[in-house]
């Protein structure tokens, strides 16, 4: 089966955004917040190019960045290291160079205000000067457990502003149809409210409020 996710389709998710994406899903394929944008603008979407790294070493990043094909996204398990910047504004210049969408890492990054200006998508955890060797190895293109979830090699990653999901790369088709659907739904949620219904009305919830004892 052909699970190539087309140019429509990622303008698609792009547009929908990772917060209805993941409930679309079934809420499922979300990374744990503490991967935040350092530009709160940035939306990004693509197919992960996996990256296994060891902590306070990059050697593997700056063959990862050779190894993607274009629209690629970095993710990149540096196991949550937070004393070591492995990704900085040269890499980055690199990275867009070569026309890979963005990065997505467990770790930190530096020259966050260069990476800002040029515009390139990048979710880290933290921000760090510090420098890392080129000594240790590390695997490209395998699975990852990552951020709570599992990440294969061409799952489509999906982020913005409100946090990142991945969907597997056999499911968009389904996980776009029913976030278009969630999205009709809101619509007309909101819509409903402007015309005066409550959240309470329109969700159902007058019942868990009255077994609460709510009023």
């Amino acid at each position: 089966m052909d699970t190539t996710c087309t140019q429509a389709q990622l303008d698609a998710l792009r547009r929908l955004g990772a917060a209805t994406v993941y409930e679309a899903q079934g809420a499922k394929g979300a990374l744990d917040s503490g991967l935040k944008p350092l530009d709160p603008g940035s939306v990004l979407v693509g197919p992960a190019f996996t990256v296994d790294a060891r902590p306070a070493d990059n050697l593997i990043l700056h063959l990862a960045v050779q190894k993607a094909r274009p629209g690629d996204v970095l993710v990149v398990d540096a196991k949550a290291f937070m004393e070591a910047g492995p990704w900085g504004d040269v890499l980055t210049l690199q990275a867009m160079h070569k026309g890979i969408a963005g990065l997505v890492i467990s770790g930190c990054v530096r020259d966050a205000s260069a990476i800002v200006g040029l515009g390139f998508p990048v979710f880290c955890r933290g921000l760090s000067i510090k420098g890392t060797g080129k000594n240790q190895p590390g695997v490209l293109n395998a699975p990852l457990a990552m951020g709570g979830s599992l990440v294969h090699p061409g799952d489509i990653v999906v982020g913005d502003r409100d946090g990142l999901v991945v969907v597997p790369q056999d499911e968009v088709a389904a996980a776009l149809a029913n976030s278009l659907a969630r999205e009709d739904k809101e619509r007309a949620q909101r819509l409903a409210i402007e015309r005066g219904t409550s959240t309470i009305e329109l969700l159902g919830l007058q019942p868990a409020l009255d077994r609460l004892g709510l009023r």
